[in-house]
């Protein structure tokens, strides 16, 4: 046996007002389920992107608890014909892109932040091949 991939990414955001504009509305991220000051849940391809207010996440009993506080960290992957294109969009976006590596195996990656400061990262298909 072994694991297909990771379907779902959780981060932790206490505005999720702000998520849901950055995500869904500046990122074009679909929203599959939303609920004030609670989560959002957004679809990334065939992944999906949790965003917990951890305030709330904290107590819950069903599914366990679970919370973070402070950036955390995580990639969309797009295709490597694409991957400029998406440099270039969140810089038109007035994105900052904060970091910028090319990788021992010559592929690219870029990092840039959310409103609750997660790092975000946009890589090319196959850089972990």
């Amino acid at each position: 046996m072994k694991f297909i991939r990771i379907k779902e990414t959780c981060v932790y955001i206490e505005d999720l007002e702000k998520a849901k504009e950055f995500y869904h509305e500046i990122l074009g991220l679909d929203i599959i389920h939303y609920l004030p000051q609670k989560h959002l849940f957004l679809r990334v391809g065939d992944s999906v992107l949790l965003c917990f207010n951890p305030e709330d996440a904290q107590h819950k009993t069903r599914p366990p608890a679970h919370f973070a506080y402070g950036p955390q960290h995580f990639a969309f992957e797009v295709s490597a014909s694409d991957y400029m294109a998406w440099n270039e969009k969140i810089r038109h976006l007035g994105i900052a892109i904060t970091d910028e590596i090319t990788w021992e195996n010559g592929q690219q990656s870029f990092y840039f932040e959310d409103p609750a400061h997660n790092i975000l990262e946009i890589v090319p298909e196959g850089v972990w091949d």
